[in-house]
């Protein structure tokens, strides 16, 4: 069988939204609000996507847990949920549910991921992570953390309820200090995970949920 990752349409269209990406460095320095909402339309130009290793990554978790339920936190531009998306589609089964608080961010990753033939597999929830989040259908059997940092943690005991036994959670960039809360959590074994730091670009933590 072949991926929908090697779709020629969809191959172009990620090639496009990394090649945007890399340009993330050169864009304009400016001043940022501390507020995440204001933080979030500030910023709303960059895509701070996963690596394409990451979501190749994510490609091959998702095929392989067939999660019926897949939620996305930080869709951004959709770089990571065209992955997600063509996995439940590759599996035949599945819906993944993502979240953005950026407007024209949710407009730009609805449009990619119709562009992709791939809008039917998700739906992206506009808003913020904790009210958007708060009646996502379970199970979840594969969850991303890839918004804002400190909502990581905050973000995961919201769904923790909802999270099948063996669910897999992936965290990104958790090289950064701001994830250290989320990290203590995620490898305490009082808190029901076991998990691997996988080296992918800054890093991304993997846990499955016991």
């Amino acid at each position: 069988m072949t991926s929908t990752l090697h779709d020629p349409t969809v191959r172009t269209l990620l090639e496009r939204l990394f090649a945007e990406a890399a340009k993330d460095d050169e864009r304009p320095e400016r001043e940022v609000p501390q507020d995440i909402r204001g933080r979030s339309d500030a910023l709303a130009d960059l895509y701070l996507p996963v690596s394409e290793a990451g979501g190749r990554l994510l490609y091959a978790l998702a095929r392989a847990a067939k999660p019926a339920n897949v939620v996305e936190f930080g869709t951004s531009y959709g770089i990571s949920t065209l992955h997600l998306a063509a996995a439940v589609k590759d599996n035949g089964v599945g819906h993944v549910y993502g979240t953005e608080l950026s407007a024209t961010k949710v407009t730009a990753a609805r449009a990619n991921l119709a562009a992709a033939g791939l809008a039917d597999r998700v739906t992206i929830l506009a808003g913020d992570a904790l009210d958007t989040l708060a009646d996502v259908p379970g199970p979840v059997g594969l969850l991303l953390l890839d918004g804002w940092k400190e909502l990581t943690l905050p973000v995961l005991r919201l769904l923790e309820p909802r999270l099948a036994p063996g669910a897999l959670v992936v965290a990104d960039d958790i090289g950064l200090p701001s994830m250290r809360p989320y990290l203590d959590h995620v490898r305490d074994p009082a808190s029901g995970y076991l998990g691997v730091e996988f080296p992918v670009e800054d890093g991304m933590e993997i846990s499955c949920r016991l």
